[in-house]
Order: C-alpha cells, then sequence, then structure tokens
C-alpha cells in the first residue's frame, strides 16, 4: 500500500497543510502513521479530497460532508441523502439560469449600439425581467 506523507498529499491536492490537518481533526481523513514528525496518509486520501472539494463546491458545508461519508471516510456504503441532493441540483439549475441571465444583459450592454444604456429598449426589458425574478414577496406577520 502506498502512502504520503502530508507535504506530498497537500502539493498533490493544493491544500495547506493546516487545511489537512484540520479535515483530519473534524473527521474527514485519517492518517495512517508517521514518519518522524510527518503524518502520512493512505495514496486513496486524494480522492476523498477531490470528494470533499467537490461537495463544497455544491455548496455542501463541512459536516454534511462528514455526515454523509463517515468519519475518516470509512463508511464503504455512504449516506447519501438523495433529496438533498436533487434539491441542491435544483438550486444550482436556478443560479445557473439566473446567471445566464446576468451574462447575458452584460454582454448586451457592452455591445449596445444605443446612445445610453436606458435609451435602450433591450437594456430596460432585460432589468426589468431581472427585477421581477430577484424581488422578494414581504411576509407579514
Amino acid at each position: 500500500m502506498e502512502f504520503l506523507d502530508i507535504g506530498e498529499v497537500s502539493a498533490r491536492s493544493g491544500l495547506r497543510a493546516s487545511a489537512l490537518r484540520y479535515y483530519e481533526q473534524v473527521g474527514l481523513i485519517a492518517s495512517v502513521s508517521r514518519r518522524g514528525l510527518r503524518q502520512q496518509f493512505p495514496a486513496e486520501v486524494l480522492l476523498q479530497l477531490k470528494l470533499i472539494a467537490m461537495g463544497q463546491a455544491a455548496g455542501f458545508s463541512l459536516d454534511v460532508i462528514a455526515q454523509m461519508f463517515g468519519r475518516f471516510g470509512s463508511n464503504s456504503h455512504p449516506n447519501l441523502p438523495r433529496a438533498a441532493l436533487h434539491e441542491r441540483a435544483d438550486e444550482l439549475d436556478r443560479q445557473i439560469r439566473k446567471l445566464t441571465v446576468l451574462r447575458d444583459t452584460l454582454c448586451h450592454v457592452a455591445e449596445c449600439p444605443a446612445p445610453t444604456h436606458m435609451e435602450c429598449p433591450t437594456f430596460r426589458r432585460l432589468v426589468a425581467a431581472a427585477g421581477k425574478r430577484s424581488a422578494s414577496p414581504i411576509k407579514k406577520q
């Protein structure tokens, strides 16, 4: 079995050694031994770190990621909350749609031949549409 010291894991993953020690402290990864003062990790820690990064990029907290994969990634059958994953995927789709409209608006503004943006009917329509989407109803108590 191949082992990597914390410096190698840091270099290969792009994470600082302090982040790796924190991940170990909260139970996301586990070192298996020490060589001198340097922690040794199994090579599969690199895959675990990629999964952690993917979970964070999807908006999950480290606590939720730890619950999904178990302590030290030892859970051979991860507890993947499928409903929560679908919910998060739906939220990402909503964000993508909003960002696409924003990108299209910015591109239009950058290329618009109108003398001013406020004189451009397309710009005014895009702003009005963006305002409708971002307005949230006020809850009465």
